[in-house]
């Protein structure tokens, strides 16, 4: 069996994933690609490693046993590099982390730019995903930090406080709903929306109204906070938007905003890592920078 180091992050990205396409995405190739190298893999080795079904891919037995030797040598590399990277001088360092929606937009910009203005030759890769993939992702070493949710199972993990994200609903000051302070997510599902264009929070809204059997009637999607509230202000539809993005826009924008009182819409962000000892030097002080609240 002949299978490059691409082809164990790609395969243990696509296991984590439940899903070639989203595995794919995860390690940077394009689905043909991904779909080849997998093809190729079960044909050198001349074993079936995943199972493909309706509802995406899991491992076979042969596949189990590939990803736990695949996550050792992922450990192994990990330690590597970080070994290398103290002797190496004058290189530049990149350090994979992973993020979701609210904490890219509101939290890390400027704890990033303080960090980053005093290591001037790390560069961050950084890439929103959603809390439980993010934990994967972290967990088998395909990034060195995660902030997430503490609401997806962090087992095997080491957090730190990061931030607490509580989303509101905006809607126009003279809408009948904006006297009030909170509101139930079921109780404005029968109102029009206006939302996000992709990413994680979104399919996070989206999932809890799935959980109560329905979909968002959404009128338009915006690919900003302000966007969105710039819009509920006019009485385009409700928003859903971190709190601190609605009181930042509130300045401007005629809106109200409404604490949602389900438990999903308040999250406790945590910074995450796999082991502070597997870390290179440079992720190792970014977590304890980012931890610092």
């Amino acid at each position: 069996m002949r299978f490059d180091l691409t082809d164990l992050r790609l395969f243990l990205a696509v296991v984590d994933a439940g899903s070639i396409t989203h595995g794919a995405a995860d390690v940077g190739l394009s689905l043909p690609a991904a779909s080849e190298r997998l093809r190729d893999m079960e044909a050198n080795g001349g074993v079936q490693l995943l199972e493909r079904g309706r509802r995406g891919v899991s491992p076979t037995p042969a596949g189990e046993a590939l990803a736990h030797h695949a996550r050792l040598i992922q450990r192994q590399l990990t330690q590597m590099r970080g070994e290398l990277g103290e002797h190496a001088s004058g290189l530049r360092a990149t350090i994979r982390l992973l993020a979701n929606t609210a904490a890219i937009v509101e939290y890390l910009p400027p704890r990033l730019a303080e960090w980053m203005g005093k290591h001037p030759r790390t560069d961050i890769d950084l890439k929103e995903r959603q809390s439980i993939e993010i934990a994967r992702a972290v967990s088998v070493g395909l990034a060195e930090i995660g902030v997430l949710s503490d609401a997806v199972d962090t087992s095997g993990l080491m957090l730190r406080p990061f931030a607490i994200d509580r989303l509101v609903v905006v809607v126009p000051r003279d809408h009948a709903l904006a006297a009030a302070k909170h509101i139930a997510f079921a109780d404005i599902l029968h109102e029009y929306f206006v939302g996000l264009a992709g990413g994680a929070l979104q399919e996070h809204i989206d999932a809890q109204a799935a959980r109560l059997g329905t979909r968002l009637k959404m009128r338009v999607r915006m690919r900003t906070f302000e966007s969105i509230c710039d819009m509920a202000g006019r009485g385009i539809g409700l928003g859903i938007v971190p709190e601190a993005a609605a009181r930042r826009c509130g300045r401007s924008a005629r809106i109200a905003a409404l604490r949602l009182t389900d438990s999903w819409a308040t999250r406790r962000l945590s910074v995450c890592v796999r082991s502070l000892e597997d870390l290179p030097s440079p992720a190792r002080d970014l977590f304890e920078h980012l931890a610092t609240i």
